[in-house]
């Protein structure tokens, strides 16, 4: 991670934010990634905890059915398409994760209801 965020900062639904994954188990992802949070702000002050997706640019997940695409990433990864992983829902608790807000900000309304309906099919809640 880069930057700190303000002090009173709180990630919202919608958002992508810097989280640390580590330690990680299995096939999870490890180190630092973009994460799309999926709690709401409320919530997520609350209980330090945020829930969502994690995000990636490995090529792979081109093919992946639970895969979105969440534009083109920045910094070092700059000119590589950015993947919202669906099949990964995670909470954590981005406070002792040093959650931080990442560059892209928000994911469009486009994507995230692509998001919201690959997740419903998924785990069948609504």
């Amino acid at each position: 991670m880069t930057r700190r965020p303000p002090a009173r900062w709180v990630p919202e639904r919608q958002d992508i934010i810097w989280i640390d994954c580590n330690p990680q188990s299995g096939r999870e992802m490890r180190d630092v990634h973009p994460f799309l949070v999926l709690s709401p702000a409320a919530f997520n002050d609350r209980t330090s905890l945020v829930i969502g997706l994690p995000m990636t640019t490995a090529d792979y997940n081109a093919d992946n059915p639970f895969a979105v695409v969440a534009g083109q990433a920045t910094g070092t990864k700059a000119g590589k398409t950015s993947y919202v992983l669906c099949h990964q829902p995670k909470s954590f608790d981005w406070r002792a994760r040093r959650g931080a807000p990442h560059p892209l900000k928000r994911l469009d309304d486009a994507a995230f209801s692509q998001v919201r309906a690959l997740l419903n099919q998924i785990i069948a809640l609504a």
